[in-house]
């Protein structure tokens, strides 16, 4: 791991107008930034708008080490230039933020001002894939799923939950492991699958006009031919 952090939070809630926000986009296992990704399409759309955005290709991603990519994650938070911070994970990303915010080093340094948590896998999957196993919170399958988190702040002023409700990564349901044990906001995305390319998710608007104000709804997007992903 690297040394101690010193990632503060960029701006007030009234983001003076024109000014230049930042974002770092988080993506998942098996994921190197195909260009058909929303994620890829979202970090186009807003340096054309004038922000500076990290879009960092993590460590390993077949076969990812959750200490590596933290600290991938806090060099592109310190990376960034802007009147605010915005994260949004995806995925194994979203994992990977938590595991951060785990991290006794970083759990008071580093808070961003918005926070998207999109498609997170649930942790018994997490588990039972060897290559991503590590990143799964480390309980016994006798802790209920609000004690998982237990004590970990979220890190961010405004957060949501984004999931669908058929995520083949997540057949529990989100919300069951992340949204109500983090107290935060959570989208349903109805028939949505992982909210990936496979899902037709190669542009998504709403995530968009969210990321430049957190008042804006994140609505599912028409399905577009895509390829399979993984966390």
């Amino acid at each position: 791991m690297s040394g101690q952090a010193d990632v503060r939070p960029h701006g007030t809630d009234a983001d003076p107008a024109g000014l230049p926000q930042s974002y770092v986009l988080l993506h998942g296992w098996q994921n190197r930034r195909p260009a058909g990704h929303w994620h890829h399409w979202l970090a186009e759309q807003l340096r054309a708008a004038g922000h500076h955005v990290e879009y960092p290709q993590l460590p390993d991603p077949d076969e990812p080490k959750p200490g590596q990519w933290v600290d991938a994650i806090v060099e592109a938070l310190h990376a960034t230039r802007g009147t605010r911070q915005t994260v949004v994970c995806h995925s194994l990303g979203c994992l990977a933020w938590l595991h951060l915010r785990a991290t006794t080093q970083f759990a008071e340094a580093v808070n961003v001002d918005r926070l998207a948590l999109v498609a997170p896998p649930s942790p018994p999957v997490v588990r039972s894939i060897p290559e991503i196993a590590s990143f799964a919170p480390q309980a016994g399958s006798a802790v209920r799923p609000r004690e998982l988190w237990d004590g970990v702040p979220i890190g961010a002023r405004h957060a949501r939950l984004v999931h669908s409700d058929n995520d083949r990564y997540c057949p529990e349901g989100a919300d069951v492991f992340y949204g109500r044990p983090l107290g935060i906001v959570s989208d349903l995305m109805p028939g949505q699958g992982h909210l990936d390319m496979d899902a037709g998710y190669g542009s998504w608007p709403s995530m968009l006009a969210w990321c430049l104000d957190e008042r804006a709804r994140i609505e599912p997007r028409p399905a577009e031919p895509g390829t399979v992903g993984g966390p």
